[in-house]
């Protein structure tokens, strides 16, 4: 959530690298776009609510200047308008930010008391008047920036400029990502290094608590007013910049994508001799801390554990994990699972996990996020720029993972038997032969109607079926904002039942063969009360059953069965939000990468 692109450098490539950049964060999530530059050696400020081309309307791309900075913004503080939007200025300070800063009402208040007023509602104009009225007081960027970082509470990347100094740009860095890219003769700043990457591959990582200048051809970061020397990084390229190839938006296409995402995941990990693994056998407890679509494959990971290694695994939600008890000690390994590794809940767990001692393991897509340089181990997902909000290969290359993490768990506990590698190398085999026939298979479904014309949607399922019903479920609500609610399949008879009536729409997972005649009379049960029933199962089973609608997919045996059965929902989601003329990709108070509390 909420973009941030800075640029110094060639007078004729300032604005289109600002805009180039919002472009390539647009996958964030956002409500709001702005820019800010020098122009005869004074601010000027573009704001738009709405999305970005409500922006690239109003800006002149001919403009020369050699300094600006830009933001997509997904509001917290105040609703999303052109007053809230970024960038924010007072004074000769103008500045973009990521976070929240906590004590903005006590902050704001000493500084009305000092006769400072304020025009939006949010916590980065305090954040600038604050900054500003240190600089009046100091004369001097960095003693201000340093003042600025010890009043402030909360999260913050920011970047800023000053009107009277077109010679740098300033940076300030705690709890949300912020990188510098370095180019020839000009210098880059972004939340997200895809904004920057199809102009230079080197840059330079911030870490908490850090601030520096960024001239054209040097950067200075400092850290408790000392500099501090910085490691120049390459980006990895293996994540290639995505584009839509033909399909009418990236969720479809990333859709498509995943037979070759799951090949080379799969291969990678099968021949990656120094793949550095933990000592598996060190551990008798495994705790899987997540959100969102992550946790719904940490709740598939959980179910492969128990069914194969018989090994009991935890899961929790990183928004509570982080203020319980922690129930961990030398013996745990906590996994953490986050497709941009900048999921805020998520690395504030991490940190905590890091301050205890105890082992973690990261199961990130983005190289050298924050959660992958917190933790003691990265299985990187490799499932290459996911640009669509909501995931579809990202979800199943984390279950592929988790496949791959289980496998190599027990062949370090000498339980891996050459049945087991049979089923896996016969089920990887299968999954990645009829993966494609699947997407032709489930590209249409003609009674999409009687999904849209109802008020809930249920989704059922038992086990692994559970978790995936739960994903199935996230994915209609966030395309296409129609409610619905998963739950285990015995469990809708008590209580929930109650909302079900003629025409209900209900869902109903069944590929675990041990429990399938327990969910068909779950089916009956809903049926009897009027549900409309779509029945997802395998095509090996029995299929003798009164239903409405059934989505037969392969079976590929249990390992692999979970990424083939969540093709279809992905696909159903899809479908449903574009006949409802939505946006796909950009789906409304949502954002990629949860960069707040």
């Amino acid at each position: 959530m909420c973009g941030i692109v800075g640029y110094i450098g060639s007078k004729e490539k300032t604005i289109n690298v600002l805009l180039k950049g919002l472009e390539r964060l647009e996958y964030r999530g956002y409500d709001s776009a702005g820019i800010a530059y020098l122009d005869q050696n004074q601010i000027q400020l573009i704001k738009k609510s709405g999305k970005l081309n409500c922006l690239e309307k109003s800006v002149d791309r001919n403009l020369l200047t050699e300094m600006g900075i830009g933001h997509t913004r997904w509001a917290t503080h105040g609703e999303a308008n052109e007053i809230n939007a970024h960038p924010h200025r007072h004074g000769k300070i103008v500045a973009v930010h990521n976070g929240i800063i906590e004590n903005m009402n006590a902050l704001k208040k000493e500084l009305e008391e000092k006769g400072i007023s304020f025009v939006s509602d949010t916590d980065t104009e305090v954040f600038v008047a604050l900054l500003n009225d240190a600089f009046e007081k100091y004369q001097d960027m960095k003693k201000a920036i340093e003042y600025t970082m010890s009043k402030v509470e909360g999260s913050y990347a920011i970047v800023c400029f000053n009107e009277d100094d077109k010679e740098h740009l300033y940076v300030m860095k705690k709890d949300s990502p912020l990188l510098i890219g370095v180019g020839m003769g000009e210098m880059f700043v972004a939340s997200d290094y895809q904004a920057f990457r199809e102009f230079t591959k080197k840059y330079v990582l911030l870490d908490d608590f850090e601030y520096g200048i960024i001239g054209k051809n040097a950067w200075h970061i400092y850290k408790d007013g000392k500099e501090v020397e910085k490691k120049l990084e390459v980006l990895d390229e293996q994540d290639i910049l995505s584009n839509k190839e033909g399909y009418d938006c990236y969720m479809h296409k990333e859709i498509y994508d995943i037979p070759e995402v799951l090949t080379n995941l799969l291969t990678f990990y099968e021949t990656k001799e120094i793949h550095s693994i933990p000592d598996y056998c060190k551990y008798n407890k495994i705790q899987i801390v997540a959100c969102g679509s992550a946790y719904h494959a940490g709740c598939v990971g959980k179910n492969l554990f128990a069914h194969f290694a018989h090994f009991p695994v935890e899961i929790e939600y990183a928004s509570e994990y982080r203020y319980q008890p922690i129930l961990a000690d030398e013996h745990t390994l906590v996994i953490f699972v986050s497709q941009s590794g900048e999921t805020a809940d998520t690395i504030h767990c991490a940190k905590k996990i890091k301050e205890m001692h105890i082992d973690s393991l990261a199961i990130v897509n983005v190289y050298n996020s924050t959660l992958s340089r917190l933790t003691d181990y990265v299985y990187y997902m490799r499932a290459g720029e996911e640009r669509a909000v909501a995931t579809t290969k990202g979800y199943s290359s984390q279950i592929a993972l988790f496949i791959v993490i289980l496998r190599e768990w027990m062949k370090a506990k000498n339980t891996w038997t050459v049945s087991l590698e049979e089923q896996y190398q016969e089920g990887k085999r299968k999954m990645l032969q009829v993966i494609q026939p699947c997407f032709k298979n489930f590209e249409h479904f003609s009674w999409i109607s009687n999904i849209i014309s109802k008020p809930m949607n249920f989704f059922i399922g038992r086990q692994s079926d559970y978790a995936l019903s739960l994903e199935a479920s996230l994915k209609l609500k966030e395309v296409s904002y129609l409610n619905s609610s998963a739950y285990a399949a015995g469990e809708l008879k008590h209580g929930t039942i109650s909302l079900v009536e003629k025409g209900t729409p209900v869902f109903a997972i069944a590929t675990d063969k041990n429990t399938y005649e327990k969910t068909k009379s779950n089916l009956m049960e809903v049926k009897a009360r009027g549900a409309y029933v779509i029945l997802t199962t395998l095509d090996t089973v029995d299929q003798e059953i009164d239903v409405d609608e059934k989505i037969i997919v392969p079976d590929v045996g249990a390992l692999f069965q979970p990424i083939i059965t969540i093709i279809p929902f992905q696909l159903l989601s899809y479908q449903v939000a574009k006949s409802l003329d939505l946006d796909i990709d950009h789906p409304r108070n949502l954002a990629k990468s949860v960069t707040v509390e």
